[in-house]
């Protein structure tokens, strides 16, 4: 039953969005008033290819019951929060060795995505991605934020969440398809290094079979419909059922 509430909040979220999203501003990725979060996703090779941390939160509060990397909103301890990603780096830092007892090195995290919810939602938190290797040791999850840990393959985190086993966010969702393609860890800090920063500036569309989310580089991305790219071009998370389908044409 827990699984099920948890599936049924991050619907209503998707759904919230969807209808009462308002028209994006250049503003909108900067809004001071926005609150800032960051996660950690940590990574280390297993027998059968990359794995990844995940945590599940409590069945409680916003994302209570969704799978998700460690991490959770700045604090004054993370320093100026006008220097946005120092401040998201201390922060994922001091999430993980609270939520999970493991130490990071500030020096070892690689920036890799930043994601703005649609505007005009009840919930928005702007949040950073950034990328580590495992630094070995046990875990200790503090059971207040953390109720179940595990190691896995991002690819199997998908495979359950199309059973219909387990709920993720579509942030969550999308930086695990994005992993599910590499053969290693290497190549996957070396790909975000190379590549850099990702900005997400979501916007919420309700489609003909249910809700999708758009970023840069899909076709219906801007309201007016007169985006540079070509009609066909798409970036875009289907979420009208299962399994939610992710496409981002080059």
């Amino acid at each position: 039953m827990a699984d099920d509430d948890a599936a049924l909040r991050a619907l209503r979220v998707i759904a919230d969005a969807a209808g009462r999203s308002r028209p994006r501003t250049a503003a909108d990725f900067s809004d001071p008033d926005v609150p800032v979060a960051a996660t950690v996703v940590l990574l280390r090779e297993g027998d059968a290819g990359p794995e990844v941390l995940m945590i599940r939160r409590p069945d409680r509060g916003s994302f209570g019951g969704a799978w998700v990397f460690p991490g959770g909103r700045l604090d004054a301890a993370d320093g100026d929060p006008a220097i946005e990603e120092a401040a998201a780096r201390a922060a994922a830092r001091r999430e993980t060795r609270e939520e999970t007892g493991l130490e990071l090195d500030a020096g070892g995290l690689v920036p890799l995505s930043c994601w703005d919810p649609p505007p005009g939602i009840a919930l928005r938190i702007r949040t950073w991605f950034f990328l580590g290797s495992d630094p070995g040791g046990e875990l200790a999850p503090e059971p207040q934020e953390v109720d179940a840990v595990e190691w896995t393959r991002p690819a199997d985190v998908l495979a359950r969440h199309a059973r219909g086993e387990l709920t993720l966010y579509p942030p969550t969702f999308v930086t695990l398809d994005d992993l599910a393609g590499h053969a290693d860890v290497q190549a996957i800090l070396e790909t975000a290094r190379i590549s850099g920063l990702k900005r997400y500036a979501t916007v919420a569309r309700e489609g003909a079979g249910g809700p999708m989310l758009l970023w840069h580089g899909d076709a219906d991305y801007e309201d007016d419909r007169s985006s540079a790219v070509g009609a066909a071009s798409r970036h875009r998370l289907d979420l009208s059922r299962l399994p939610w389908v992710y496409t981002r044409t080059p």
